[in-house]
């Protein structure tokens, strides 16, 4: 028995600038056009949002792209809050009381009820993914957690990701093109990109880059990580200009534009190494299928370094030990901020650079698992659905 679950509501409280939202933005472009469903995505911060949709307008309430409308939240809007087929709290923010009161009244056509949760790699999620919970409202709320295993809720990848990523790349003179603008001659630099958070690691690396005997272009997005590479260079960030290009010995610094989405994954799949931050970065540096450095959010009781430690446990599992080494120590280096250890890891990592890319290729296969987020958010909803009917007299 096929179900079809045309209107899904999803609800997305921005929090950390970008990441909430961008992960909420790029599965809702997904659900709209891979699967024909129609989406309410309800935001409370548009002016975030306005970031990595430049056609969105933060003043107006709703705007529609393509099958998905876009509605800010906020103390009113949910009173016009209509009950679809499912609705989705992303990242564990509240449904406004408004929605939860109707739920109550939606009897035998209430929505499957979805938390969307952060990713991780950790191996607990899987006993935990998909459960019921039943809410206060007598309503049962399903927790969805994303991952890298079969019995997670997968990771968001659109199902032709790779497909543009090589089409794109294999354009003639594509760096060049690229790199043209910020009055840079591309000659078979070295490109590393950098979103990351504030780093003495980073500091450190900057500054071995600029009397290092390969020449480096570092592409930067406006962000935090500026403030680091303005402090490793000695200079005034306000003097920085995005769009220009500033040399310091053999490294080149290249402030770029805040892009949207599909702008920053080319950014991401240019370059040869790249240092990301974040949820939505972090899964689109390993699409990119680059070697990359992820910059976790740091947590004060550590917790943040077994969820490193998680992921590197799985995205290691194939490489061979001094490699897996290699990358491993890098990343904790960077994250716990070892700059008196990090120039030596971080040496280790880029000599070995064309073993590590090679893997970073492959690793896409092993970590979808067959099958991606949204495919499985479906899938979900059908089978509860189906539950549902089949269980009412």
């Amino acid at each position: 028995m096929t179900i079809k679950h045309n209107h899904w509501d999803i609800f997305c409280t921005v929090i950390d600038n970008y990441g909430d939202i961008g992960v909420t933005w790029r599965l809702a472009k997904q659900l709209a056009s891979e699967y024909q469903r129609s989406i309410k995505l309800w935001v409370d911060d548009l002016n975030s949002f306005h970031h990595i949709l430049p056609g969105l307008d933060p003043t107006t309430e709703r705007q529609k792209f393509n099958n998905i409308e876009v509605i800010h939240w906020n103390d009113k809007t949910p009173a016009s809050w209509l009950a679809g087929d499912t609705i989705i709290e992303a990242f564990a923010c509240e449904l406004p009381d408004a929605v939860k009161n109707k739920l109550e009244k939606c009897g035998k056509q209430v929505p499957v009820w979805l938390n969307l949760e952060y990713l991780s790699a950790e191996s607990w999620i899987d006993d935990i993914h998909g459960l019921p919970s039943l809410q206060n409202n007598g309503i049962s709320k399903s927790f969805f957690f994303p991952g890298f295993s079969e019995k997670s809720g997968g990771l968001i990848c659109e199902s032709d990701l790779f497909k543009l990523q090589d089409t794109f790349l294999s354009t003639v003179d594509v760096k060049k093109q690229f790199l043209a603008p910020f009055g840079i001659h591309y000659h078979d630099q070295q490109i590393i990109s950098v979103f990351s958070y504030e780093s003495l690691a980073l500091e450190t690396i900057v500054q071995s880059l600029v009397t290092s005997e390969k020449s480096t272009i570092l592409l930067v997005p406006n962000s935090r990580s500026v403030h680091s590479i303005s402090s490793a260079l000695a200079i005034d960030e306000k003097t920085l200009i995005v769009g220009k290009s500033y040399p310091f010995g053999s490294l080149t610094l290249v402030i770029t534009p805040f892009t949207d989405q599909e702008g920053f994954d080319k950014l991401l799949w240019l370059s040869d190494i790249n240092i990301i931050r974040g949820e939505d970065s972090f899964l689109r540096a390993q699409w990119a299928r680059k070697p990359f450095i992820w910059h976790i959010y740091p947590q004060d009781d550590q917790a943040h370094i077994n969820k490193l430690n998680a992921f590197l446990k799985r995205y290691c599992e194939h490489l061979p030990t001094e490699l897996a080494e290699i990358q491993k120590q890098v990343n904790l280096d960077f994250n716990l901020d070892k700059f008196e250890t990090i120039i030596e890891s971080w040496s280790s990592f880029n000599t070995n650079h064309s073993a590590l890319l090679e893997h970073a290729y492959e690793w896409p296969k092993t970590a979808l698992n067959g099958s991606d987020l949204a495919s499985r958010l479906v899938d979900f909803v059908e089978n509860r659905t189906a539950k549902q009917i089949k269980s009412q007299p």
